[in-house]
């Protein structure tokens, strides 16, 4: 039960429980308890070695539409379990609970289907992360990052290359303007008003395309 939806009181996530493993060192995982209804939910977290874990909170009430996070941490081991495999589970109960209802005054029986109420249960195992394979999932995040990063730059360098064009061709047509300007009182010239309204229009075109080149540009800080 990892994603909310349909009937279901609460989601959990992440929908399994990874640790660290690391010898004489303590490990730990947040699991997130998000309550979907309008209730006031009730939760208790069990697990099948009790001595290896450290629940807090291990019992509690999530306000409506409110979330809760819960620690778990894998106590110090002495040895490596073989091939790295852990069978340990956790079971996360849940239930609706009356508004005002103070965690310390629960009902021994909340958590049991004999009182006949609705009981949900959502089942996460345990899984062992040794320091290489951590490693290897920062690399791999870190990677990522860089071809971001890369991607960003190349596109910068495009956008700067076509705007230094527009530059050079707007420089380019504002030369040209200024020898007809100083054609403009020379006679025998039919063409000159044609081709220098030509040429205006150009360089207007030519500077819009240079401001948008300007605000599109991403900030090089």
């Amino acid at each position: 039960m990892s994603a909310g939806g349909g009937n279901q009181l609460i989601s959990v996530h992440p929908d399994e429980l990874k640790f660290l493993f690391e010898l004489e060192k303590q490990s730990f995982c947040d699991l997130k308890v998000v309550n979907h209804t309008e209730h006031h939910v009730a939760f208790k977290v069990k697990t099948t070695s009790p001595k290896k874990y450290f629940v807090r909170p291990n019992t509690g009430i999530i306000q409506p539409w409110d979330s809760y996070v819960i620690r778990v941490t894998l106590q110090a081991q002495r040895e490596y379990p073989p091939d790295m495999q852990c069978k340990d589970k956790f079971l996360l109960l849940s239930t609706t609970v009356p508004p005002n209802t103070d965690v310390d005054d629960l009902p021994q029986d909340t958590f049991t289907k004999e009182t006949g109420r609705v009981l949900e249960e959502c089942k996460l195992r345990v899984v062992y992360i040794t320091p290489a394979q951590g490693n290897s999932e920062d690399e791999a995040m870190q990677s990522s990052m860089r071809s971001l990063d890369t991607n960003s730059n190349q596109a910068f360098q495009r956008l700067k290359e076509e705007r230094d064009a527009a530059v050079r061709q707007t420089q380019q047509l504002q030369q040209e303007l200024d020898m007809l300007k100083k054609r403009r009182f020379r006679k025998g010239d039919p063409g000159f008003s044609f081709t220098f309204a030509i040429l205006v229009g150009l360089i207007g075109l030519m500077v819009g395309f240079l401001l948008n080149l300007s605000l599109s540009s991403p900030s090089t800080e």
